[in-house]
């Protein structure tokens, strides 16, 4: 049910001004009173499963759009709208943003300040490019998503465990398998949540990130205020970062960090963004991210109209230690705005972080959304609420129940 949890909000939101027909990985169940029909394929990113059903809908119904928000099936969604006549970004555009060294490389040839990144297969290769670019360095695998595989190793002694985290992690690639090693860009991280309709971006919002502490990167806090003084800053980065990587529609999460106070890219994803960005973006602007990627799919021009100015956070809520967990509760009452708590574990379930062999997202337990006027009483409120949140965890190793971070 974590599709719902987290994509919910689009399906509902695409739903009241379309007639949805969904193809998919597994039998719809919170999606039926959203759908008009559905095809369940046994791998959706795989382009002939998705071009079979993409047509044999297209027999059934007149299409108007074709899309998604899910990294995994871009190339493959690309490919299938271009088959069926329909408006899309060309299958090569969405490969660029799916494969980290090919989006350097367009920015790198268009001028978009980015970060020095090689390509590696070893760890022998990596630790002479470690050593030619300097430490510390960021090793990550070139085509994932979610800070999967991503690593920071500050000394040579670091790196060929950091090399191994990321490898594991390319290994499970279908589009690469390849590593790659970059200069580490020292500046807060940020997010701009674009629409790009023929040819023209329109940046939306930022999206503030808190992250964990080194080695990984890991995202721990996001939020959007509609007046954040950075959208001037930011903006032209993110436009130019589309306009290499070749964008003419749809909405793009371009995330970049400030060294200096100066942008340089990381990544685009050309999708929604996840953890719920698009519904902060909506809460702060009032803007929805899901009807305008489902009119730009259709080929109608999306109404990007702000209608509210105001702020929305959200924590991401992770367990202090490794281990079972035993109980997560919300004390207290509820005030109006805090937006909704989430909980995506439940008592039994093992959490296992990054540092033994999970991933943060695996680890999650859950998150909380708040508002507020601005961006910092969002955050304050959010700290507030995750102060009344209870977490009985058994660690891994035995000893004592870790309760809200607290040894108990």
């Amino acid at each position: 049910m974590e599709a719902e949890a987290y994509r919910g909000y689009c399906l509902q939101s695409v739903a009241a001004a379309y007639d949805v027909v969904l193809i998919t990985g597994e039998e719809p169940s919170w999606e039926v009173p959203y759908l008009r029909d559905c095809m369940v394929v046994p791998d959706p990113a795989d382009p002939e499963q998705l071009l079979a059903a993409g047509q044999a809908l297209a027999e059934r119904y007149d299409l108007a759009g074709v899309f998604t928000w899910t990294e995994w099936y871009l190339v493959a969604v690309a490919r299938l709208a271009r088959r069926l006549g329909l408006p899309t970004n060309a299958p090569e555009v969405m490969r660029a943003c799916r494969n980290k060294f090919t989006s350097r490389a367009l920015f790198a040839r268009h001028g978009v300040p980015s970060a020095a990144s090689v390509s590696v297969r070893t760890g022998a290769e990596a630790r002479v490019v470690a050593e030619r670019i300097g430490y510390p360095v960021v090793l990550k695998p070139a085509a994932h998503a979610a800070s999967i595989g991503v690593v920071r190793a500050d000394t040579p002694e670091q790196l060929a465990s950091a090399y191994a985290f990321a490898a594991k992690a390319a290994g499970l690639g279908q589009e690469s398998t390849s590593v790659l090693v970059e200069e580490y860009l020292d500046g807060p991280e940020v997010s701009v949540e674009c629409v790009t309709y023929q040819g023209e971006t329109t940046v939306v919002a930022v999206t503030r990130k808190t992250v964990s502490a080194p080695p990984y990167f890991e995202e721990l806090a996001h939020s959007v205020d509609a007046a954040d003084p950075l959208l001037d800053v930011v903006a032209p980065a993110a436009r130019a970062a589309i306009r290499a990587l070749g964008i003419t529609d749809g909405v793009s999460h371009v995330e970049m960090r400030l060294v200096d106070g100066r942008p340089r890219l990381v990544e685009v994803n050309g999708r929604i963004a996840g953890d719920m960005i698009g519904y902060l973006v909506h809460l702060a602007t009032g803007i929805d991210l899901p009807r305008a990627a489902a009119d730009i799919a259709c080929g109608r021009a999306p109404d990007l109209t702000p209608t509210r100015s105001s702020a929305a956070a959200i924590q991401l809520i992770y367990p202090p230690v490794s281990g079972t967990l035993r109980r997560v509760y919300f004390e207290g009452t509820s005030p109006r705005w805090l937006d909704r708590v989430h909980f995506q574990h439940q008592a039994g379930d093992q959490l296992l972080l990054p540092v033994d062999g999970g991933t943060m997202f695996t680890a999650r337990i859950g998150y909380l959304i708040t508002t507020a006027p601005t961006a910092d009483l969002a955050r304050a409120r959010a700290e507030q609420a995750a102060r009344c949140l209870h977490i009985d965890i058994a660690p891994l190793a035995g000893g004592a129940s870790v309760i809200g971070g607290r040894a108990a």
